[in-house]
């Protein structure tokens, strides 16, 4: 009897060894972020646009655009509007100009005026870039106002959508679909509820877990934007953290 107990020790350490191991190599599965998962929100308002974030590292970058008198200007609202704004200064000049992209890089584009005759002008612009339009490791997606989904595939290839977790698609069209995206405030009582609501989370790790399962990534626009929420977004597994502090959410990022 007192030489099974003795056996029994090491035995038992054993056990809560392996179980701690498996433990922590699960969390480090699940913290494996890098500002590969950032998305820059609104970038052109930064102090430096596209510098910023594409320096720190960021996966995802976002213009806003309108078409006014034939030129593709970069702003949130009309009223922002300034006509030495294009698409071409503050994006696709200085993305031409990198000798080398070395990891992937969405340039999401927000559509604010009408979705077809903006884009069409927009693909008129980029075919004079095709460093960019060529180089697999850019993706162009189109957010905003967008054709209707039936017509994603007459576009070209180096164009691509961005989908909403709530709507149904076609084989055809989630192959035109970059990733999957959505208001943080439609799942919850009020856009900027924090602490995150249990049946909150509920639906959002659904719709995550639908969106995974089609093997696109996840996006939500308006979710608080400061180190316990971006806490929250990993452990929800949202692909791309929304962020208005590049500094501050690389940081964050960089010491996980």
């Amino acid at each position: 009897m007192y030489i099974g107990i003795i056996n029994l020790i090491p035995m038992r350490s054993l056990f809560f060894t392996c179980l701690s191991l498996i433990v922590s190599f699960v969390n480090a599965q699940n913290n494996n972020y890098t500002t590969s998962n950032a998305h820059s929100h609104n970038d052109y308002e930064q102090q430096r646009p596209f510098y910023a974030a594409f320096e720190t590292g960021f996966g995802s970058i976002e213009a806003d655009i309108h078409l006014v008198n034939g030129k593709v200007l970069v702003a949130h609202d009309a009223k922002n509007i300034d006509d030495k704004k294009t698409i071409e200064s503050l994006y696709l000049i200085p993305l031409s100009n990198i000798e080398k992209i070395k990891k992937p890089l969405q340039l999401l584009i927000d559509i604010k005026t009408d979705a077809r005759s903006t884009l069409d002008s927009l693909i008129s612009i980029l075919i004079r870039y095709p460093k960019i339009i060529q180089n697999n490791n850019i993706k162009i997606v189109i957010s905003g106002n967008r054709p209707d989904e039936r017509e994603y595939t007459n576009y070209p290839s180096y164009i691509w959508f961005d989908g909403r977790l709530e709507k149904k698609y076609t084989t055809e069209q989630l192959s035109k679909i970059a990733l999957l995206s959505d208001d943080y405030g439609r799942f919850t009582m009020w856009k900027k509820t924090w602490p995150m609501l249990n049946s909150d989370r509920e639906k959002i790790v659904s719709a995550i877990e639908n969106a995974h399962t089609l093997k696109k990534p996840v996006r939500l626009w308006g979710s608080p934007d400061f180190p316990s929420a971006w806490d929250e977004m990993i452990k929800l597994k949202v692909d791309y953290i929304n962020t208005d502090k590049i500094e501050e959410l690389a940081s964050y990022l960089k010491k996980k």
